[in-house]
């Protein structure tokens, strides 16, 4: 079976950022570590899993769907960091050298763009592995033929990917790939500033779906919910609770027929590595083409 990667560019780059030494420059002072370790964390990957095709994707920004209902969605999260915003442009050149696109559109979230990409890859009947530590894309699993490719534990380098199936989600959440925006809903997401209900974790919204089925059912059922206290409070919260669960819903239906992706191109790829100074990266890349021949 066919095997496609689905990266997720930013859960990357940050992870290589903060991950990566900030001593790392170029001769002229660019700051170069998120450049190094986003390079090394895609390669390891790649060949770890040997794809015959890979395909990253970036927030452009907008958010535009989840903007219309919350004006303050992402709000509290802070600028990006100006040494890692100084390497963006770098990461995103070598994404399309690589061949692997760099795929972004405005007003659209990277999460809703690979949603999209994995039902239509699972349709023609392709192995789909989305690489992200991004619970939200646990929804993606409920698709056939897609997994999630979680990175190596931070405090455990060596342990290696981990592949998560619709099995390995329900374990680590409570609930199957299906319930995992209800279960969001309700306890809120603080990456995203989307507000749950206050005292209410992943455990006891996990109980509540098991028992009831859905949000929806949650909130039906709110007289019979334990702890007692939660009772009134989901009910008073019940139309917060339904527009958070339309903001961490994924979106499988974006028009993706405008973007394409361009091939690898060797050249441009030796240029940008030569230029910033990554003779290790360079001599991998030769490497490569001297086997390929």
């Amino acid at each position: 079976m066919a095997k496609t990667l689905l990266i997720d560019g930013y859960n990357l780059v940050f992870r290589a950022f903060y991950a990566m030494p900030d001593t790392l420059t170029r001769a002229d002072g660019l700051p170069t570590g998120a450049i190094h370790g986003w390079w090394n964390i895609v390669h390891s990957v790649l060949d770890a899993e040997k794809p015959e095709e890979a395909t990253l994707f970036f927030d452009l920004g907008g958010a535009r769907r989840q903007k219309e209902l919350r004006a303050d969605y992402k709000a509290n999260r802070a600028a990006m960091p100006d040494a890692l915003r100084a390497q963006i442009p770098f990461i995103k050149s070598l994404a399309r050298a690589m061949g692997l696109g760099g795929i972004e559109m405005e007003g659209v979230e990277a999460d809703d763009l690979i949603a999209t990409s994995a039902k239509a890859l699972s349709l023609t009947g392709r192995e789909v592995l989305i690489v992200s530590a991004d619970k939200d894309l646990g929804q993606c699993l409920t698709l056939p033929n897609v997994f999630q490719l979680l990175p190596p534990a931070t405090a455990n380098a060596e342990s290696g990917w981990r592949r998560l199936d619709a099995a390995g989600v329900e374990e680590k959440f409570g609930v199957p790939p299906a319930k995992i925006a209800d279960l969001l809903a309700l306890t809120g997401d603080s990456a995203d500033n989307i507000p749950g209900l206050e005292g209410v974790g992943p455990k006891t919204a996990a109980k509540w779906l098991v028992q009831f089925g859905s949000l929806e059912g949650v909130i039906a059922n709110c007289g019979d919910l334990k702890p007692q206290r939660f009772q009134q409070m989901v009910y008073n919260e019940r139309e917060n609770l339904r527009r958070n669960l339309k903001m961490t819903t994924l979106d499988f239906s974006v028009d993706l027929s405008g973007i394409a992706k361009p091939p690898r191109d060797e050249a441009a790829l030796r240029a940008i590595l030569t230029d910033l100074g990554m003779k290790k990266a360079l001599a991998k890349v030769d490497a490569a083409a001297q086997t390929s021949l």
